[in-house]
């Protein structure tokens, strides 16, 4: 694979494999996103392309590919070279015909009398990391963009790994043995009838799991915050009061602008990221200016770890896959 910032050869893949591939990764941001060029996702990928297309995710956290006309089929096809490709999603439907892709957009939902207004309308719009409230999150997303605005819409990527760096040794310390309940909810407009039907498939079956705090990168060995915004409920152990304030410092601190990276979608746009290690969001910003509709997959994870050996706990539900 090669780093258009120094030119070199990444060191895990085998002569051989990096002589069959033409991957390059082009950093687009200081400490996440990468877009990827080199690779037609529409063809059968090398070996030697699989490793260098992984290689670049676990260095770069989230990785663009611009301009690739494949169909559903395609798509799938292309996250099963990075692991077990599970169902759309633990409660909402799937794309008709293709059990494992979610539609996101409102047609999507039945929201018919918000479709000019998309979802900006009834949820909320916060940082995430996708389906955190079972036992294994998915180790990856893969979203491909179908109807892009000509305008906003763009999609925020923040590392998780950068956020825990940039804490304090003395809260960094205090983290790493912090556990919190993460659980399906969906925070929408109590008012908006559309945001109630939905947020009600949403929360048809209960999942909660109690992760750690922080989680050790299976695969790099690198510490990131694992909490957001949309699912963590509550820090275990501590008073209602002190969970809120220090929920509320990390989430200021995985929206610090310095660790992200924002794409701005066109139609054969993918998005690969590392759900260990990155939160997103989904600027609502496009209203009036057209649809916005994206197909995405997601591949199995683990079971996440903390630095002092915690291995998540599931208190309802289980594992998605």
């Amino acid at each position: 694979m090669t780093i258009t910032e120094d030119r070199s050869t990444d060191t895990s893949a085998s002569n051989a494999a990096t002589a069959a591939s033409s991957v390059e990764a082009q950093p687009v941001a200081g400490f996440i996103g990468a877009e990827v060029s080199g690779v037609d996702l529409a063809q059968e990928l090398t070996a030697a392309e699989v490793a260098d297309i992984r290689a670049a995710l676990l260095r770069y956290k989230v990785i663009f590919f611009r301009d690739q006309d494949i169909t559903p089929d395609q798509q799938i096809s292309f996250g099963r070279r990075f692991g077990e490709v599970t169902p759309a999603h633990p409660t909402l439907p799937a794309l008709e015909g293709y059990p494992e892709i979610l539609e996101l957009g409102t047609d999507a939902y039945g929201a018919d009398e918000v479709k000019d207004l998309d979802l900006a309308s009834f949820i909320e719009n916060t940082w995430h990391t996708d389906v955190t409230f079972v036992h294994n999150p998915p180790l990856g997303s893969i979203l491909r963009g179908l109807e892009v605005p000509p305008y906003g819409g763009d999609t925020g990527f923040t590392s998780l790994v950068a956020a825990y760096n940039g804490l304090s040794q003395p809260l960094k310390d205090l983290v790493d043995g912090l556990h919190a309940v993460h659980r399906n909810e969906l925070h929408v407009e109590l008012g908006n009838p559309a945001g109630l039907e939905l947020r009600a498939k949403f929360t048809s079956a209960p999942y909660w799991t109690e992760h750690p705090v922080v989680r050790v990168h299976p695969e790099t060995g690198e510490k990131a915050l694992f909490v957001n915004p949309g699912f963590t409920s509550h820090i275990v152990g501590l008073r209602n009061s002190e969970s809120r304030a220090v929920l509320e410092l990390l989430y200021a601190q995985v929206a610090d602008p310095r660790y992200s990276v924002h794409l701005h979608w066109a139609p054969g746009t993918i998005a690969f990221w590392d759900n260990r290690s990155t939160a997103h969001l989904a600027a609502f910003d496009h209203v009036g200016a057209g649809p916005r509709r994206h197909h995405r997959i997601t591949i199995a994870g683990d079971v996440p770890v903390g630095p002092d050996g915690y291995r998540s706990q599931v208190i309802e539900g289980g594992e998605f896959s």
